[in-house]
């Protein structure tokens, strides 16, 4: 299948500050050793390791309110910003437009996908492949295992040289990889890759077969404009007259703080606003980090621009703050508008009873991952800046310039939707398309799959 892909390697870093973003809906540690880390001749046995640097805490603000790095016992704030110039992290952030997920043409395509995976299931699936590295040129039986393995997906239709990892093969491992989501290299050279080709054929089946009732609920259901979250993806859509105008890469919520799915519309943009802290995580991770500031002599408030709010609803100095006592705990707790608000500098709200929005966020490194599942169930958003302006294209007063100058002005303004902008939270991890491409996506949550192998990628 025609595409236009990019390929690299991918790096990122993590700093301190771009770790304060809150686990409201903003959590960050990742889920596994990450998908572009090189297999370097491990033992098939030995499990990957974290990589370095990653932080292995859930805290309130990950790295800082979560511990162990060394900026954050001064209590220092820096900044972190997405990797440039890396080809592989472009691939991820610049997902082609295509169909949108929730099209009812998908109904028709999932269920004649659905018939060919009963065929390739009864015909015994497909063999798995070896946890090696693959490359352009080589030879070996393992390649052969990873010919049949994308010929019976059907990936691979081109002629091919047995044993060989040769032109039609690398063609084969990009379509996979990009119906995978994943950057399109060609290269089988990541934990990713191979956790997605060992994923059984009766697995990926019941995806689709899960997915499909979702699809039959929701696909051709839709607001003329709406926005979507396909969570298993980890993508936003902005969909208007049955066509895709922006795809996002986004974050969303980890196993243990899943994001839910919701149908509402739009009801407002706040720009600059205040993050509210909720109190599970003032009990569990703030008041805990403000006694640790305090013994050592120092103010978590300042350090993280918060305000504590008592019940009459004075804004306290921080000096008549005493941590160890229990009134901490009645107090409110806010975090100020400022280039590392947990929310970043615009909100996109809309009514649901799980209280979860779309916003920004300073830790723009995670946009850059295969794997987005970081979050405390609200759903962060690349490129948000495009997709506050399309929401409020219709009101004259608002472009995309200046929703851009709200990312440095700081002023705080909430700006009321007046049209109907739909907004669904969906759970798709298996379909197919009108051109015949059947996607997948990690069961991260397992609903379709009761937690087996559709959720190791």
């Amino acid at each position: 299948m025609p595409f236009a892909m990019n390929g690299s390697k991918y790096g990122a870093r993590l700093s301190a500050a771009a770790l304060t973003v809150a686990m409201v809906c903003a959590g960050a540690q990742p889920l596994s050793a990450g998908p572009f880390n090189m297999f370097k001749g491990r033992d098939n046995n030995q499990a990957q390791q974290s990589p370095q640097g990653s932080v292995s805490s859930g805290g309130l603000f990950g790295g800082l309110f979560g511990g162990g790095s060394g900026n954050e016992a001064r209590g220092e704030v820096t900044r972190s910003e997405l990797p440039t110039g890396d080809p592989e992290v472009a691939m991820i952030l610049n997902p082609g437009l295509g169909a949108p997920t929730l099209d009812r043409r998908n109904i028709a395509a999932t269920k004649t996908a659905i018939q060919r995976y009963k065929a390739i299931v009864a015909q015994g699936g497909w063999p798995m492949v070896q946890p090696v590295a693959m490359k352009p040129g080589r030879r070996g039986t393992n390649i052969g295992t990873l010919q049949r393995r994308l010929q019976i997906s059907g990936d691979l239709t081109a002629a091919s040289e047995p044993d060989r990892y040769d032109a039609a093969v690398v063609a084969a491992v990009k379509n996979f990889q990009y119906r995978h989501g994943l950057p399109a290299t060609g290269v089988v050279d990541s934990k990713a890759t191979v956790s997605a080709l060992n994923v059984p054929a009766n697995i990926r089946l019941a995806q689709l077969q899960a997915s499909l009732k979702r699809l039959q609920r929701r696909a051709g259901r839709t607001a003329k404009r709406y926005i979507v979250v396909n969570i298993p993806a980890a993508q936003v859509e902005a969909v208007r007259g049955g066509r895709v105008e922006l795809r996002n890469t986004a974050v969303v919520g980890k196993i243990e703080h899943q994001t839910p799915t919701l149908s509402s519309k739009v009801s407002q943009v706040k720009f600059n606003p205040y993050w509210n802290v909720p109190t599970s995580i003032v009990r569990a991770d703030l008041i805990p980090k403000g006694r640790q500031f305090a013994s050592r002599g120092q103010d978590m408030l300042a350090a993280y621009r918060m305000e504590a709010i008592d019940r009459q609803g004075n804004i306290l100095d921080p000096r008549q703050i005493n941590w160890n006592s229990d009134e901490v705990y009645s107090y409110r707790y806010r975090q100020k508008p400022w280039e590392e608000n947990s929310l970043g500098f615009v909100k996109i709200d809309f009514p649901n009873k799980e209280a979860v929005y779309i916003h920004d966020t300073p830790l723009k490194s995670l946009f850059g991952k295969a794997i987005r599942f970081e979050s405390h169930g609200c759903v962060r958003t690349h490129n948000v800046d495009r997709l506050a302006a399309w929401v409020l294209d219709n009101n004259s007063a608002w472009n995309l310039r200046r929703v851009d100058s709200m990312k440095h002005n700081g002023v705080q303004e909430n700006v009321r939707v007046t049209q109907n902008i739909g907004v669904y939270f969906t759970y798709i991890s298996g379909w197919a398309t009108p051109d015949g491409m059947v996607h997948f996506r990690p069961d991260v949550y397992g609903l379709d799959t009761r937690g087996t192998y559709a959720s190791n990628y």
